[in-house]
């Protein structure tokens, strides 16, 4: 019997469904990467330490989302890149077009996993040492809004800006 510490990780798998519903739903997935020296990612579309990837079948090639890896074949300024971003340093999976998907906390150096039973609250998910917290909000795949809490109390839904495309928002 396996436990707590052996379970794999559920990332994995959450963002091969959310990317199979942006898919068979017609929308655009895109994925956030936090970048550090694991990530093969082109450095000079980095930006505060974060990229968001288009990880469409019209914009990869070879797209291949394992247990460990997400990898692939993409065009940045029409110049070919070959793409490896280790499962753990994804944060947010999400639709383009509408912003709905997931945000996962950023488990750098420790691989925190639980059991099927217990829940992760703000308190549990691991963070770097010495970095702020940063709730993210996002739309979720039923379309309910899900609110970040801090001092204040739940904060309401922003309402969309007009014609630009949907984004992570992070509210610290």
């Amino acid at each position: 019997m396996m436990n707590a510490q052996e379970l794999p990780s559920t990332r994995p798998y959450l963002i091969r469904a959310l990317y199979e519903w942006c898919t068979d739903n017609g929308y655009t997935p895109y994925l956030v990467v936090r970048v550090n020296d694991s990530v093969q990612v082109p450095r000079e579309y980095v930006n505060n330490g974060e990229i968001v990837l288009n990880v469409s079948y019209d914009a990869t090639s070879g797209l291949q989302i394992g247990n460990d890896f997400v990898e692939f074949k993409a065009r940045f300024g029409g110049k070919p890149r070959d793409i490896l971003i280790p499962v753990r340093r994804v944060i947010a999976i999400y639709a383009r077009e509408n912003g709905q998907g997931m945000a996962f906390p950023l488990d750098d150096d420790a691989d925190i996993q639980l059991g099927a039973d217990e829940s992760m609250t703000e308190q549990d998910a691991p963070s770097p040492e010495g970095a702020e917290r940063a709730a993210v909000q996002l739309q979720s795949v039923d379309g309910k809004t899900r609110k970040a809490k801090d001092k204040d109390g739940p904060r309401p839904p922003q309402p969309p800006t007009g014609g630009g495309r949907p984004a992570l928002k992070r509210i610290k």
